[in-house]
């Protein structure tokens, strides 16, 4: 099973603040907006999503159907049968994916530990 590309959505006070500590560390400015409370930030194949206001706690985040450069896969495996393997397997969904859809979609379970995974399919 190939979850996709994978970076860590952080939950920041300032993301002015943020930026700029990320951009010392040798990210640079991927996605986002500022104006919009959220930025990804890039260095080489690493991920870091910045996101003031948006949620409580730090999110693990895969994105089925993207490699770390948000280019599209021509093979990939569809968040529904990542959704389906999962559920066999017996671990609950914090949020569900409707597997009679096809494109976008995301599900979000949590490890042992109370960290929240988004498994979020943009294609």
């Amino acid at each position: 099973m190939k979850l996709g590309a994978f970076s860590i959505s952080l939950s920041v006070k300032d993301i002015k603040k943020s930026r700029d500590f990320y951009k010392h560390l040798g990210f640079s400015v991927f996605a986002g907006d500022v104006a919009k409370n959220y930025l990804i930030m890039k260095n080489g194949n690493a991920l870091v999503g910045l996101f003031q206001d948006m949620f409580q706690d730090n999110i693990l985040t895969f994105n089925p159907g993207w490699d770390e450069s948000a280019n599209a896969l021509d093979v990939f495996d569809d968040v529904r049968e990542i959704q389906k393997h999962v559920k066999s397997k017996g671990i609950p969904l914090q949020s569900e994916a409707d597997e009679t859809t096809t494109g976008p979609a995301s599900f979000m379970v949590s490890d042992p530990d109370g960290n929240t995974i988004l498994i979020d399919q943009h294609v």
